[in-house]
């Protein structure tokens, strides 16, 4: 284990009436989500460092290598492991990912990243929506969105979401099939994060592309997730928030079915087709 999935502190607790007057103050322990650097190396050489919640940091690695474009499958990985012993440089060798590829000079010096990627945002891997169509390996399935299955998609993601109760701080992405049962779901204090730990697994298990399953995600839905969801061939992409322009563009250049706000008995479709026997007069 690299470091705390979370941790506890003293936190004071407020609490006001309706006309804003303090009514309560408790210190109590509370669980809030970890948060650590993790350095991503390929053959000793930094490609990027990313903030992230600790654990599947192997899988956060292949996820990352393979939504930029780096790796096309899991054998092109020849091993993953932290520098651990003694500290290197002062920090914690656990969050230090080495990864060496089956071919070496699959990255070149212009690949590297030599700047901190944040938990809140990730690093787009393509320029432009003609790039990312270009870069993409598999051809994105045309999903009949089920208003029946997404409606029930958020609470079934929020099921799986161990830390997210401990902490309420804390993202999630989860591989779904198309009748709304999961596959894999993993937590991350970066949206990015997750979604790249879940790609991993997928891509470590051999069930890429994703033809077959959903990507749901707790946060909104923006560009960089729709690349990810189309590099590993998702046909859809479900978020509980807002999706942003460039998201909406290239889901419907790509073909994918988007939903943003879903929430119970509600959702925005912002790309792709009802299913036909869903639609209103057909039973």
């Amino acid at each position: 284990m690299s470091g705390r999935v979370n941790a506890t502190f003293a936190v004071t607790k407020v609490r006001l009436d309706e006309n804003g007057h303090v009514t309560q103050v408790d210190t109590r322990g509370d669980s809030v989500a970890g948060e650590e650097p993790l350095e991503i190396r390929v053959g000793g050489q930094t490609l990027t460092t990313t903030m992230r919640t600790p654990g599947h940091d192997v899988e956060l690695a292949h996820g990352f290598l393979h939504s930029e474009g780096h790796i096309e499958k899991v054998s092109d990985v020849r091993g993953a492991r932290y520098c651990a012993g003694a500290s290197v440089d002062g920090r914690n060798p656990y969050n230090l990912l080495d990864v060496e590829l089956a071919n070496p000079h699959a990255l070149t010096l212009a690949d590297l990243r030599l700047t901190t990627t944040t938990s809140a945002c990730g690093v787009c891997g393509t320029s432009s929506i003609e790039a990312l169509m270009k870069q993409s390996r598999y051809e994105i399935p045309q999903v009949p969105v089920d208003p029946g299955v997404v409606a029930k998609l958020p609470e079934a993601l929020k099921r799986e979401q161990k830390q997210f109760r401990k902490t309420g701080g804390i993202h999630a992405a989860g591989a779904f099939t198309l009748d709304g049962e999961p596959v894999v779901v993993r937590e991350d204090v970066g949206r990015h994060n997750a979604a790249d730990k879940v790609i991993g697994n997928l891509l470590m298990e051999g069930k890429l592309p994703a033809s077959d399953l959903i990507l749901v995600m707790s946060s909104r839905a923006s560009f960089e997730l729709v690349n990810k969801a189309a590099m590993a061939g998702f046909g859809m992409l479900v978020a509980v928030s807002a999706a942003s322009s460039l998201a909406v563009t290239t889901a419907r250049e790509t073909g994918m079915a988007l939903v943003g706000f879903a929430r119970g008995d509600r959702f925005n479709l912002y790309s792709g087709q009802l299913s036909r026997d869903t639609l209103p007069g057909r039973s």
